[in-house]
């Protein structure tokens, strides 16, 4: 990674212009072209400097307030086939196996987002219906501390 790379990072680390060529303003600020940037983009990504470049919507300011973290207790056998499917959700933005504890027997945890809570509960009654996983418990987001990605 040299300076150039670390000016990319920098200049778009909080968010690109949404336009139809997003990189032209950066490789003009650079003296690059815009290809150049999106290759050092795409070369940083595949050398595992940056992780993913992607778009992040603040939801709650288009009126999703409503967030549901979905536990469920799913059979260690099925976990990789009933991820699938809730992941499949249009309304789950995230699905993750966590390890069970003693007084915690919930393994797969999918955030679901939508504009009330009783839509939230019916999302994990359709998940619930699709995957034939009935021991699940909501946890509701009361706020919203932070929502930025590493800076540099």
């Amino acid at each position: 990674m040299d300076e150039i790379d670390t000016q990319i990072i920098k200049m778009t680390q909080d968010g690109i212009l949404l336009v139809h060529a997003p990189f032209a303003e950066i490789a003009a600020k650079l003296g690059l072209t815009e290809e150049d940037v999106v290759s050092r983009l795409i070369k940083m990504q595949d050398e595992g400097i940056i992780r993913r470049f992607g778009a992040s919507i603040g939801h709650r300011a288009i009126g999703i307030t409503a967030n549901a973290m979905c536990t469920w207790n799913v059979a260690d056998d099925r976990v990789e086939e009933v991820g699938a499917i809730m992941s499949g959700f249009p309304e789950v933005t995230h699905c993750y196996e966590r390890p069970r504890y003693p007084d915690w027997p919930y393994n797969l945890f999918t955030m679901v987002h939508s504009y009330t809570k009783e839509d939230c509960m019916k999302v994990a009654k359709q998940i619930s219906k699709a995957t034939g996983i009935t021991d699940y418990k909501l946890l509701f987001s009361e706020r919203e501390f932070k929502k930025t990605g590493v800076r540099l």
